[in-house]
């Protein structure tokens, strides 16, 4: 079987061993509730030595005795919402299954994981119906059991899940089972509550009122290693625009890293800079072969059909498609690398203790400065691409340009916070940059892709004509790009 998820929206509450559940036909939309159902439940929770996925708020467990037996693990979303994926049970019990442990690799990394928590409990399930039979929620009545390292507690909670109702369900239910003798969970989680004060505490560093430059620097680098942490588990699911968006936390910090040199040790963020090239190289075959096929789904289809000769659309799909998987294969293996761990530990600790260096200064008087080497640049690599003596080192340096517009934006973005809108306005202008010259670059790969495909399907015997008037239009987009880039720059400057 494979394996499947849900997002979990749930409320749990504490109550005592008197406590009667209310009458649940008053919330709004229920029409009946269902015959309650008793389940014994047991749950082996898996977590490394240092409780890496509970710090992180990850939970990973084996659970039996329910209607919905498996290997379970939750990641965190959005406030009272999990993302809960479950895999079928199989006949591992001690060790958890590979494909589980991909999940969370990016917490417990190459650390084993081992049952840390087991959880006994005795479930009645009431579950909430409409008008025509449809289950909009379920309140589970729960007596639970905890074991850890020996010891055992017991209590007994209610739990809220929605199932096909709304929010405001959860909302209603709230004061009704309050008025029960129901109070908010001590704990976010049955396992939360059975670790208790074992788990690692996570620093919660928050930006200074008047930050230095050094603080703007670990604040967007904080939100750079939290944007790869939720987008690794997603690129391993293969979640669309999850290798984009993992890829793009890797450029910005790699970029900020660079910007914001004068107070981070050169020597550390080299390193780390380099490192980051690495992994966004490692996702960058499959981000490009995405790109490709959405580009080139709808540019067969602009041509004339009579001079589409042949199954061009469906050839170049085809093509793009097994470069994808081969680059998805290549990039999974990056994340399963001792490489790729080492590179996690080390983003932890820049943003635990970023290496500074020297007496650093207030942002406001310092970020300027930074930005002003930031532009300046860009602005050396427009002159290089006007400079340019052919068509192909002008498409290297428009490339250049580009990628300096990025480090720009991206400088920008991390100074928004003292700024203001002086940052924002360098955000939006280095943006379009980016934009215009994005569509520069994504026509001199595709026209790369087109002369490789046509060689194939001459050599095939086959009519290339088609892919040779696809790569006229993409010269045409190409040179478009060129001229609307150089009708913006003059209005660009500063």
């Amino acid at each position: 079987m494979s394996p499947t998820e849900q997002l979990e929206i749930e409320t749990k509450y504490d109550v005592d061993e008197h406590a009667i559940l209310p009458l649940l036909l008053e919330l709004p939309g229920v029409a009946s509730v269902a015959q309650p159902v008793e389940l014994d439940l047991e749950a082996v929770y898996f977590d490394t030595a240092g409780l890496d996925l509970a710090a992180n708020k990850v939970t990973l467990r084996r659970r039996t005795g329910g209607e919905d037996d498996g290997w379970h693990v939750k990641l965190p979303m959005a406030a009272g919402e999990r993302l809960e994926i479950r895999h079928p049970l199989g006949r591992a019990v001690r060790k958890v299954p590979i494909q589980v442990v991909r999940i969370v690799r990016v917490h417990a990394r190459d650390r084993e994981l081992l049952p840390v928590v087991t959880l006994n409990t005795r479930r009645i399930v009431h579950r909430l119906l409409d008008a025509d039979g449809e289950v909009l929620a379920e309140i589970a009545d729960d007596q639970v059991t905890s074991t850890v390292d020996g010891e055992s507690e017991s209590w007994r909670e209610w739990e809220v899940e929605l199932v096909n109702g709304e929010t405001d369900l959860l909302e209603a239910a709230e004061p009704l089972l309050r008025g029960a003798g129901a109070k908010p969970a001590s704990g976010p989680s049955k396992l939360a509550r059975a670790l208790g004060d074992r788990v690692p505490k996570q620093d919660q560093w928050e930006l200074p009122t008047k930050p230095t430059t050094a603080d703007l620097f670990r604040a967007y680098a904080i939100a750079q290693v939290q944007a790869i942490h939720e987008r690794d588990p997603g690129v391993r699911r293969d979640v669309p625009d999850s290798v984009h968006k993992m890829r793009v936390a890797t450029r910005r910090l790699r970029s900020a890293l660079a910007t914001y040199r004068p107070v981070i040790d050169r020597e550390v963020g080299d390193r780390l800079r380099d490192e980051l090239k690495w992994l966004a190289g490692e996702l960058g075959g499959a981000r490009d072969a995405e790109v490709l096929r959405e580009h080139f789904s709808t540019a067969v289809g602009q041509q004339p059909v009579e001079l589409m000769m042949g199954r061009v659309g469906a050839y170049i799909d085809t093509h793009l498609r097994s470069v994808y998987k081969a680059a998805r294969v290549e990039a999974l293996a990056a994340l399963e690398s001792e490489r790729y761990f080492r590179l996690l530990d080390a983003l932890d600790e820049l943003v635990a203790d970023p290496p500074l260096i020297g007496e650093t200064r207030k942002a406001a008087k310092q970020l300027p400065e930074l930005l002003e080497h930031d532009w300046k640049r860009m602005s050396k690599a427009v002159r290089r691409m006007e400079d340019a003596e052919d068509t192909a080192e002008q498409d290297h340096e428009l490339h250049e340009v580009r990628k300096a517009s990025k480090r720009l934006r991206y400088a920008a973005e991390s100074a928004l916070p003292v700024l203001g809108d002086e940052a924002a306005g360098l955000v939006s202008r280095a943006k379009e940059v980016q934009e215009v010259l994005g569509d520069h670059q994504d026509s001199v790969v595709a026209r790369d892709l087109l002369r490789l495909l046509a060689v194939q399907v001459f050599l095939d015997g086959g009519n290339s004509f088609s892919y040779g008037r696809l790569h006229a239009a993409e010269e045409q987009r190409g040179e478009a790009s060129r001229i609307a880039f150089l009708e913006l720059w003059p209005s660009l400057k500063h």
